[in-house]
């Protein structure tokens, strides 16, 4: 192979790398299909001779990563992986394949340099190598966060509507229990999802709804399913009318959501006064440039 194919291959993989990076920094939509999956597994073939590539390349990711959360001790964001569907395991493959095409991108591009003629120290690939390692590595918790943040606040809205239902079937005197499981099968979203799964859940153990949302709420980090578990045990237990402290508790949630809404649109435009104001200064500076050219001429 010469020197041309070299640099070919070279920048393939090079470029091969940075759209795993790029792939990794997309927000990611939740996955309810496992979840779902786990609730109504489908029959299994009588006779499974060949399996799809993509079951088998899945299946060795999760062997992967089953066998990297033996070997590397890590605490991982269960709470904000189990909110968005995702497994502990595919979670810290996706992480070392980062830190992988990180460590080994600057040799990369470095042999490519050299071929063409241009020297580089050999330290530099290995310092840069690691940086970008270190880097790769966190890239995958921030676009977590970042991705659970979103994901809760859609919740809040999903459970503000929830609770809406569940007040308007109160009034029309049904009792807590039907009115938590009606209101839950009248969505279709994912946060809906998550409610049906919680309260079929508690059906089939014979366990309180109230113990089932309250598990939920603390396992997708959401208070306010804690709310409607109080309001839920206050009804089964004590027997008291909950129809007014649901509906003023959608109330309060919806007025927190759209005060954080306010909030979030004020730093918004908080956030454009510094891009206008400079802006403003290349302006006043164009329209003075040819002023200042023609004085400096004058006094030339």
């Amino acid at each position: 192979m010469n020197a041309l194919g070299i640099v070919i291959v070279s920048a393939a993989l090079g470029g091969g790398g940075l759209a795993l990076l790029v792939n990794e920094l997309l927000p990611a939509a939740p996955k309810l299909g496992p979840a779902l999956a786990r609730l109504n597994p489908p029959p299994a073939p009588p006779q499974a001779a060949v399996q799809p590539a993509s079951t088998v390349q899945v299946r060795a990711q999760a062997q992967l990563g089953q066998w990297l959360l033996r070997k590397v001790p890590l605490t991982l964001p269960r709470r904000d992986l189990d909110l968005l569907g995702h497994s502990a395991e595919e979670f810290l493959f996706n992480k070392t394949v980062l830190v992988v095409v990180g460590l080994f991108a600057p040799s990369v591009f470095v042999a490519a340099w050299v071929l063409l003629g241009i020297s580089v120290p050999l330290y530099a690939p290995a310092v840069v190598g690691l940086i970008l390692a270190v880097v790769c590595w966190f890239v995958p918790d921030l676009m977590l966060r970042r991705d659970a943040g979103k994901a809760r606040a859609e919740a809040a809205h999903g459970i503000a509507v929830y609770l809406e239902l569940v007040a308007l079937r109160l009034a029309a005197g049904i009792a807590i229990e039907a009115a938590l499981e009606q209101a839950a099968f009248a969505g279709r979203g994912w946060v809906f999802l998550r409610l049906q799964d919680a309260l079929m859940a508690s059906r089939v153990e014979r366990t309180a709804q109230w113990e089932a949302l309250r598990h939920l709420g603390s396992r997708l980090e959401l208070g306010v399913l804690a709310d409607i578990a109080d309001f839920a045990r206050m009804s089964s237990e004590e027997g008291a009318s909950v129809y007014e402290p649901v509906r003023h508790r959608a109330q309060s949630l919806r007025s927190e959501q759209l005060s954080a809404e306010a909030a979030g649109a004020n730093a918004d435009t908080e956030k454009m006064h510094g891009p206008i104001g400079v802006m403003c200064v290349l302006v006043l500076a164009a329209m003075a440039f040819p002023a200042l050219i023609n004085a400096f001429n004058l006094s030339t």
